[in-house]
């Protein structure tokens, strides 16, 4: 039995909330197939009326939302301040975004037209179980080998792989998957130093710098914000050790791409490790088998043996989904329930 199942059958035995009596109505917007199916089981359960579209949240299907004070919108596309002004005029009030980040929505343009933006919660260890591999794969030379072998080339690769306990990772952002990260890495006995704003956790914080001139692997989970924007930019990038890896699973812009391209043709970084891209708006999620990719640094970086790309897939599990659709929910019932209680 998958999770989901477990799940779906521990959740069948609960009572209906007491917040059933509210019929709450929330538009979902940029709902896929997977998440619509997790709608429709819990919306009911607590006393939601889901109006579902696949479509991502626009000027043009604002209407949908008539009558509904909340809405759910996805990460995948950023959201114009025009569709947020359309939002405010059918009524709505709460925007719940199903991700942790919201850097796809002007959150202050957001309140200025009486809308406020709320973010999800999911488990941490998708991203973290996620992050390890990468760094693995990384470390081993995965990409090479296993095109190697796909055309039944099974000689050892020239440059041989390295093993964790002896590295050092420098983990940026030590938030609830940062430190979910740390959790893992512990059981490999590599040497990990942090560098974060407000350290809560039992690591050895230092400086960025620091963490960049120590580091074999540097991995990123930040939020993404004006002051973190290219956070690893080209002077940064030339302060890290030599042969060293990056890893990102936090947000495309903490990396300066054209930086990191260069970096890594001239040998002095060892490779990295990409799930989230600079400019991956309209290709990740898309089908562009049969497209031109206009992305010239995603196509450099494809063409590269030591650099892993996935599409933004890191959060993607049954856990995170149930969790992400789930709060969404929660969090527009919290709103109205203030609404209605004051």
């Amino acid at each position: 039995m998958t999770y989901s199942e477990q799940a779906t059958a521990v959740r069948r035995t609960r009572p209906p909330s007491s917040s059933a009596v509210l019929k709450t109505g929330i538009t979902v917007y940029g709902c896929g197939q997977d998440e619509a199916a997790v709608f429709r089981e819990l919306a009911p359960r607590r006393g939601v009326v889901p109006t579902i579209t696949e479509d991502a949240v626009s000027e043009a299907n604002s209407e949908l939302a008539r009558g509904n004070r909340c809405v759910s919108v996805g990460h995948k596309a950023c959201i114009e301040n025009s569709t947020l002004l359309a939002l405010s005029r059918v009524g709505v009030e709460y925007l719940s975004t199903r991700s942790i980040g919201y850097n796809h929505i002007d959150v202050r343009y957001a309140e200025s037209v009486g809308i406020t933006v709320g973010n999800v919660s999911y488990s941490p260890d998708s991203v973290a179980d996620y992050t390890v591999m990468l760094m693995l794969m990384a470390v081993r030379n995965a990409k090479s080998t296993i095109r190697r072998a796909d055309v039944h080339d099974y000689r050892l690769h020239a440059v041989r792989g390295k093993e964790l306990r002896d590295l050092t990772v420098g983990v940026v952002g030590t938030g609830r998957i940062g430190a979910a990260v740390m959790d893992r890495l512990r059981g490999f006995g590599c040497h990990i130093v942090a560098c974060d704003r407000r350290p809560e956790t039992s690591a050895d914080h230092v400086p960025l710098d620091e963490v960049l001139r120590l580091s074999d692997i540097v991995t990123l989970h930040t939020p993404l914000n004006a002051d973190t924007r290219h956070l690893l930019n080209r002077q940064r990038l030339a302060r890290m050790k030599y042969g060293a890896f990056v890893v990102n699973t936090g947000r495309g812009a903490l990396l300066d791409t054209d930086a990191l391209v260069s970096a890594l043709e001239s040998g002095a970084l060892g490779g990295a490790a990409l799930d989230v891209l600079e400019g991956e708006e309209g290709i990740f999620y898309a089908d562009c088998r049969n497209r031109v990719i206009e992305s010239k640094s995603l196509l450099r970086l494809q063409e590269m043996p030591n650099v892993l790309i996935s599409p933004h897939t890191a959060y993607y599990t049954d856990h995170a989904l149930w969790d992400t659709v789930e709060n969404s929910i929660i969090n527009c019932l919290k709103f109205e329930g203030e609404k209605q209680y004051g």
